[in-house]
């Protein structure tokens, strides 16, 4: 059983940083893309970042280049999302996910993701 924990979230002011991590049990971590999404109250889920299991692809959304930075420690089984320059924005639930390929999650493919992390970016 594939299990994704976040932890991290939380109140930051316009400007500041947050770094969000996410801790995989259940299969072979380093096998598998990484990811983060997020959902802003009254819109869709929409791709954040992701990185593949040796970190060699790591993919952004537009709106975050610059700002925010993915990375792995596949010895501790956890995937990082680094939040610097947070905007009002960026405020969202933010979710991890797997999948077998970066690629797909950049188009919103996975196969698992957590419960989810709020990020609250006040002006």
């Amino acid at each position: 059983q594939v299990q994704l924990v976040e932890s991290g979230g939380g109140l930051a002011q316009a400007g500041g940083s947050l770094r969000l991590s996410c801790a995989a049990s259940g299969r072979t971590f380093s096998s598998y893309a990484m990811g983060w999404f997020r959902q802003a109250p009254g819109k869709e889920r929409e791709f954040v970042a992701a990185i593949s299991g040796s970190a060699g692809n790591i993919y952004y959304v537009d709106s975050v280049k610059g700002r925010f930075t993915i990375s792995r420690d596949n010895a501790k089984n956890t995937v990082y999302l680094q939040m610097n320059s947070l905007k009002p924005e960026d405020t969202a639930v933010y979710y991890c996910a797997t999948d077998r390929s970066s690629f797909r999650l950049r188009v919103g493919v996975y196969d698992y993701w957590g419960q989810g992390t709020q990020v609250t970016v006040s002006s």
